[in-house]
């Protein structure tokens, strides 16, 4: 069976504390680098898990598999709001955290068990931004971009980095 995957990894100038409340339990920290969207979750093993826009839509929810406070969170999540994505099925959100003298490696690995897979191709454009703008927030105290989805005219002449796709993995 084929396999989709994104990774992404980067380094933030935090502590694994302030990084895993960033992630999980500040829901207004979060919404500040998450475009006005926030996660909901007990953030233990076998909890829902649920992604909300700052409409109140559900966009992805799941379950939370593992997790290791402030070192590792492991969710089942599936697409809700794009029949395309939805069709899909469960995949496999992995972020680890491990601390590296004043900085904590931030590694997140989205896979699926489907090659080619459209829910994969859409988180590697989203993790960027997302991860771009926590990392600023963190250190600077002021997000990197102000729009998820910027127009023709803002985009010009940028490409993310930092992140690689990976299809048809065995």
């Amino acid at each position: 069976m084929g396999r989709s995957t994104f990774v992404y990894v980067t380094y933030i100038r935090t502590t694994p504390e302030r990084l895993w409340s960033a992630l999980t339990t500040d829901v207004e920290f979060m919404k500040q680098y998450w475009f006005g969207t926030h996660c909901e979750s007990p953030w233990t093993a076998g909890a829902p898990w649920k992604m909300v826009s700052s409409g109140g839509l559900v966009s992805d929810s799941g379950e939370i598999i593992e997790a290791e406070p402030p070192r590792r969170l492991v969710i089942r999540w599936q697409h809700q709001s794009k029949p395309e994505l939805k069709v899909e099925g469960d995949s496999r959100c992995t972020i680890e955290l491990v601390p590296i003298g004043a900085a904590v490696k931030l590694a997140i690995t989205h896979t699926i068990e489907r090659e080619h897979s459209k829910l994969i191709e859409a988180v590697s454009g989203g993790w960027p931004k997302i991860v771009s703008n926590l990392k600023s927030l963190l250190e600077t105290g002021a997000i990197a971009l102000q729009e998820a989805y910027p127009t023709a005219a803002s985009r010009q002449g940028s490409k993310a980095g930092g992140g690689h796709l990976v299809d048809g993995q065995e």
